[in-house]
């Protein structure tokens, strides 16, 4: 344990300071202390991170804890178990709950603490908050939980049942690599290096249970990730969602427009402010999203306009706490949302979506031939009377590529952001209906949902669809998008087979929108069948997901009914504009 000063900060830090878990384990933390602390002590900030306490926090995310502590907290930053300097071994999510609470109620009773702790942290920093709060420790008053999720099948490791594909294997292979360096394994931190590097490659392995760049037991967890590919209790344990009275915490929730986990972010808002355990913690509820992705914080945008500066996420950090643990009064909880829309400006809302936004049904058409942008679909506010469907063939050796999306956490090799998406709309493996132009501007603020009538030769295939924006020019970029694996139409938890040719009532939540798009644009919605990589390849064969061999792929004929009695839609939050 050393002490160093931050010069011209008058802020010190004592690295590695020792905090012991109820089982004996030991978890270290650097302590950052404002220079002058009053006798009554003042208020901790802590973050718990997997990612190397000396780096992580102000890496990617937050400003320098040091930042934080100039403005009169005391900031700890935690290795959480079995990563970095702390002992035990990790397995994510795991250990949490109790090393949460542990450790929150530690650092209360650090020399300098005034008793009281807020949280904060991005991504799983958001969920080692959450899972901490659903225990209840006593020191614990407040908590920031930024772009996360709000359970860890659901939107975090699987999304309609499907595998988020370029997520979880770069953060698998990330995770294994600190767990390498530890063991002294120099020839596995060589080839966990190599094959992040090449991951994009990797992506296409098949099938995932013998994903041979983790096959050297040091993320073991992966293959336990694949093997649950329904939401069991493996993930329910673990599940923040499943009961929100258990948190009794106001708590700032951030999200990203273009963010891996925006929904859970909006679930957990919503969820707590419904249904956290006090009616002082459900009003104490507030959402801020902004243009961001989930790294770095850098602004984004389908067009010039990029946005606020991420600054302004730490000052919203500073606001929130010195109201919720030092008494001011900042003017953070005036609204119960604030969001920046892409290509708009701040508005603050009241509530999720606001009470002003109308949920629109814009329906398909086309006289059977929607396939790629050159195709017949069209999108519109009317519904469809007697139409011919649409037929497209899924073929798993060849996808239809992410252009952009809701991935994580580098765009260099996973879909992430705003993305012109021609490569993916030439393919006549893709469906594509596109509305006039907008006489008017409209804002969408809500969430955004597909009901398609589908019909497969498959007895298990997906399908997927993108919310897309056309400017003038003609260029499409994407809004938001979404899978469900046919299986799992009825149940997260129960696989259903399809009956090959039977027709059937599908839903696809895209998640979040929000988003100011002015007249001439157009609207567009396309369907197929993948969304590669962002997700893995059904390969239509009906077997166990993660299971099956490229030998074995099956090419799927897919019908998309749009007719009077099959009306295939998309419904959009259109929010009013005043």
């Amino acid at each position: 344990m050393t002490i160093e000063n931050l010069p011209g900060m008058a802020v010190t830090v004592e690295r590695d300071v020792d905090a012991t878990m109820r089982d004996g384990t030991v978890l270290r933390a650097d302590v950052y202390r404002p220079a002058d602390v009053a006798p009554e002590g003042v208020p901790v900030l802590l973050a718990r991170t997997p990612y190397d306490k000396r780096v992580n926090v102000s890496t990617f995310g937050n400003a320098h804890p040091g930042w934080y502590a100039s403005h009169g907290y005391m900031v700890v930053i935690q290795d959480t178990r079995g990563r970095c300097s702390s002992e035990g071994d990790f397995y994510p999510f795991a250990h949490e709950m109790d090393d949460g609470y542990d450790t929150v109620e530690w650092a209360a009773a650090l020399p300098g603490s005034d008793g009281g702790v807020g949280m904060f942290g991005f991504s799983y920093v958001g969920a080692t908050q959450l899972l901490a709060a659903v225990t209840r420790p006593p020191s614990l008053r407040s908590i920031v939980p930024g772009f996360t999720a709000s359970q860890y099948y659901d939107g975090w490791t699987y999304n309609g049942g499907a595998l988020a594909t370029a997520f979880v294997c770069y953060w698998a292979n990330l995770l294994a690599l600190d767990t390498a360096v530890r063991a002294g394994d120099r020839a596995a931190v060589d080839a966990l290096n190599a094959s992040l590097g090449a991951a994009e490659g990797w992506y296409w392995w098949v099938p995932m249970s013998e994903f041979p760049p983790l096959q050297g037991g040091y993320a073991g967890y992966f293959y336990d990730w694949v093997e649950h590919c329904t939401y069991d209790d493996y993930w329910k344990q673990w599940s923040i969602d499943t009961d929100y009275s258990r948190i009794e915490v106001p708590a700032l929730h951030i999200g990203g427009w273009w963010d891996v986990f925006l929904s859970g972010t909006v679930k957990n808002f919503t969820g707590l402010s419904a249904g956290a355990g006090s009616d002082e913690a459900r009003r104490g509820q507030k959402l801020l999203v902004g243009p961001w992705t989930h790294m770095p914080w850098s602004p984004v945008s389908r067009g010039s306009n990029e946005g606020p500066s991420t600054n302004e996420i730490d000052d919203w950090h500073l606001r929130w706490f010195d109201q919720t643990l030092k008494g001011l009064d900042t003017g953070v909880l005036d609204s119960a949302v604030t969001v920046y829309t892409l290509d708009g400006d701040w508005s603050d809302l009241d509530g999720w979506p606001p009470s002003d936004t109308v949920a629109e049904d814009w329906y398909i058409h086309s006289q059977g031939r929607a396939n790629s942008k050159f195709g017949d679909g069209t999108l519109e506010r009317v519904a469809p009377d007697a139409e011919p469907p649409d037929v497209f063939v899924y073929d798993p050796g060849v996808p239809i590529p992410s252009m952009g999306g809701h991935s994580c956490c580098f765009d260099s090799i996973t879909p992430m952001g705003p993305a012109d998406q021609h490569a993916a709309e030439v393919s006549r493996m893709i469906l594509v209906y596109t509305s006039e132009p907008l006489a008017e501007d409209i804002e969408l603020l809500g969430d955004v949902s597909v009901t398609l009538h589908a019909a497969s030769t498959a007895p298990d295939t997906d399908f997927t669809a993108r919310l897309c924006v056309v400017d003038p020019d003609g260029r499409s970029v994407n809004l938001q998008e979404g899978i469900l694996r046919a299986r799992y139409r009825h149940s997260l938890s129960d696989a259903e087979p399809l009956v090959p040719g039977e027709v059937y009532e599908l839903r696809i939540d895209l998640g979040p929108v929000g988003a100011h798009v002015p007249a001439g644009s157009r609207l567009r919605l396309t369907v197929s069948s993948s969304d590669f990589p962002q997700w893995d390849r059904n390969l239509n064969t009906g077997a166990t997901p993660g299971t099956d061999t490229a030998l074995v792929a099956t090419p799927a004929t897919q019908t998309i009914l749009h007719d009077a009695d099959h009306p295939t839609r998309v419904t959009l939050p259109v929010h009013r504009l005043h």
